[in-house]
C-alpha cells in the first residue's frame, strides 16, 4: 500500500511527468491533491499497470482527487530551453493548473525548479511509493498517450499508437524513410548515428 502523506500538510500535491525520452511530443506533467488520508488499494507507479487498469485508475483519481491538472511543454520548448528546464516547465503549469494553492510539493525524482515559495520534496522513485505521484504519474501518462494516439491518425509512419513517441526501431526506421515531423525533438538524437542537431 503505497503512502498517503509525506509532510504531514493538508493541501499536498504529488507532482509527476511523462515522455522525457520521448523522440516526439510533448513532455506532460501532472498535479494531483488527494484528500489527507486518502487510500487505493490498486494506485501506484503507472509503468507497472496496463493500460486498462490505467484509464480505470484515471476515472478515480479524476473522481477522488481534491484538485488535478495537467501541464505540457511543447517539442519546440524543449528544443530552445532543454528537456529538463522543459520538465519543470511543464510541472509548474501542472501546479499553476490546480486552481488552489498547495502547501507542499512532493515530487518524483531527485530534482525540481522550485515553486514560487512552496516548499518541496523529491522522492526517487516516489511513484512507488506516494498515492499523490503515482496517481500524477497516471494522468500524465494517460493524457499524453491520448494525444500521441490523436497524431498517430495524421501521421501514420510512426507506430506512435504503440510507442508514444519512444525511440523504438519502427519509430527510427520510419524516421530515416519519411524525415522528421514539426512533433519530433530536433535536438534529440533521432537517428543512431546523428548528432544532436543544436
Amino acid at each position: 500500500m503505497l503512502l498517503s502523506n509525506y509532510s504531514g500538510k493538508i493541501v499536498e500535491a504529488g507532482i509527476d511527468e511523462a515522455g522525457r525520452g520521448c523522440l516526439a511530443g510533448p513532455v506532460v506533467a501532472a498535479a494531483v491533491i488527494f484528500p489527507l488520508g486518502y487510500s487505493h488499494s490498486l494506485l501506484n507507479d503507472s509503468k507497472k499497470l496496463s493500460r486498462e487498469q490505467r484509464e480505470q485508475l484515471r476515472e478515480d483519481i479524476v473522481r477522488d482527487a481534491v484538485a488535478w491538472a495537467i501541464g505540457e511543454a511543447t517539442p519546440q520548448e524543449i528544443d530552445v530551453v532543454n528537456i529538463l528546464q522543459a520538465t519543470y516547465l511543464a510541472m509548474h503549469r501542472a501546479v499553476a493548473g490546480l486552481g488552489m494553492q498547495p502547501e507542499y510539493l512532493l515530487v518524483d525524482g531527485n530534482r525540481f525548479k522550485p515553486y514560487r515559495q512552496v516548499p518541496h520534496a523529491c522522492i526517487v522513485k516516489g511513484d512507488g511509493k506516494y498515492l499523490s505521484i503515482a496517481a500524477a504519474s497516471v494522468l500524465a501518462k494517460t493524457h499524453r498517450d491520448g494525444l500521441m494516439l490523436k497524431l498517430a491518425e495524421e501521421y501514420t509512419a510512426y507506430g506512435w499508437e504503440q510507442n508514444a513517441g519512444y525511440p523504438t526501431l519502427k519509430h527510427r526506421a520510419a524516421i530515416a524513410a519519411a524525415g522528421a515531423t514539426p512533433h519530433h525533438r530536433r535536438t534529440f538524437r533521432l537517428l543512431p548515428d546523428q548528432l544532436p542537431l543544436f
